[in-house]
C-alpha cells in the first residue's frame, strides 16, 4: 500500500470515499466493541479506529475516504466488515474495485430476438432497459399497466422518471415508498460508478427536483435487486400481484429484460382484462 495517492477528479473514487465516510459516521465505538471515551466529540468512529480494525494504515484509509487511491477487493471487504455494512451496501462498495478494462457502452438498439421476446410476453407486461434504465422497448401489456411510453417525451421514457415524476405512480404502486426507495438505491449504485456520464447526471438532476428522492439520495441509500411481488392498484381492474423478473441480455451488454408475471389467478385474469380494454 505504498503507492502515491493521486487526484480523483470526477472519478468514482470520490463517491466511494463519501459513502465510506457516511457509514463511518453512523457508528459508535461500542458498535464495534471499542470503549466509549468520556467527552468524545467526534461523530461516529474515527478514521484511525476504522483503519486499526481493518488492518490498514491510517494514511491509507484517509486517502481512501478522500478518493485519492486505488485499492483492492481485500481491503474493501475488510473495511465493509468494520463498518457493519449490510449485503447491499457491501456489494455497492465492492463494485468500485477498478478493472483494467474500461466499461463497454451498451448498444442503443434492441435486437430482433429480444424485441420478439418482449412482444411474445403479452398480456404479461415486459420491457427492455438500458444501463440508465431508459425504456428501449415495451409491449402492450406494459403500456396498459402503467402508461404508453410512446406518449411521453423521449427523455421521460425512464423507469425512475415514471416512479418519481409521473404522478399516477404513487397510487398505482400500492407500496410506493418502499418500491421507490429500493429502486432509487439500486439506481444510485449504478450512477455512482459513472460520475461523468451525462445521461446519469441529467436523470439525477430531474429526480432531485422531487422532495422524497432528494431526501433519500442525500442519505446515500443503496439497495440490490431482489426478486419480489409488487402490488398494483389499477383504476380499471383493481389490485394485481405481479412477480418482478429481471434478466440480463448476454448478447446485448448493459440491456436488461424485465417482466411482470401474475402471482395468482386473480392477477392473471386482471392482466387479460387490461389487454381486452385496450
Amino acid at each position: 500500500m505504498s503507492a502515491v495517492p493521486t487526484s480523483s477528479g470526477g472519478s468514482p473514487r470520490r463517491e466511494l470515499g463519501a459513502f465510506l465516510r457516511s457509514r463511518r459516521e453512523r457508528l459508535t465505538p461500542t458498535d464495534v466493541g471499542l470503549p466509549q471515551a468520556p467527552g468524545r466529540r467526534t461523530p461516529g468512529l474515527r478514521r484511525a479506529e476504522v483503519a486499526e480494525l481493518a488492518g490498514i494504515s491510517v494514511s491509507w484509509y484517509t486517502w481512501l475516504e478522500q478518493g485519492r487511491v486505488r485499492t483492492s477487493e481485500q481491503v474493501l471487504r475488510a473495511v465493509s466488515r468494520v463498518l457493519r455494512l449490510d449485503a447491499a451496501e457491501a456489494a455497492h462498495v465492492l463494485s468500485f474495485v477498478e478493472e483494467s478494462r474500461p466499461p463497454v457502452d451498451a448498444p442503443t438498439w434492441v435486437s430482433r430476438n429480444l424485441l420478439s421476446l418482449v412482444q411474445a410476453m403479452a398480456p404479461h407486461p415486459a420491457v427492455v432497459l438500458d444501463p440508465h434504465w431508459d425504456l428501449l422497448a415495451w409491449n402492450a401489456g406494459y403500456a396498459a399497466l402503467l402508461t404508453d411510453p410512446a406518449r411521453l417525451h423521449p427523455k421521460q421514457r425512464n423507469l425512475l422518471w415514471l416512479v418519481f415524476r409521473w404522478p399516477p405512480a404513487r397510487t398505482l404502486l400500492a407500496d410506493w415508498e418502499e418500491e421507490a426507495r429500493s429502486l432509487l438505491g439500486q439506481f444510485r449504485s449504478r450512477a455512482a460508478r459513472r460520475p461523468n456520464d451525462p445521461r446519469f447526471a441529467e436523470l439525477i438532476g430531474e429526480l432531485l427536483s422531487d422532495d422524497d428522492a432528494a431526501r433519500w439520495y442525500e442519505r446515500r441509500e443503496t439497495a440490490g435487486f431482489q426478486p419480489s411481488v409488487r402490488r398494483f392498484r389499477h383504476p380499471a381492474v383493481g389490485e394485481l400481484r405481479l412477480r418482478y423478473v429481471k434478466l440480463a441480455a448476454v448478447d446485448e451488454p448493459g440491456h436488461h429484460f424485465l417482466a411482470y408475471l401474475p402471482d395468482d389467478r386473480d392477477s392473471e385474469d386482471a392482466l387479460r382484462r387490461l389487454r381486452e380494454n385496450e
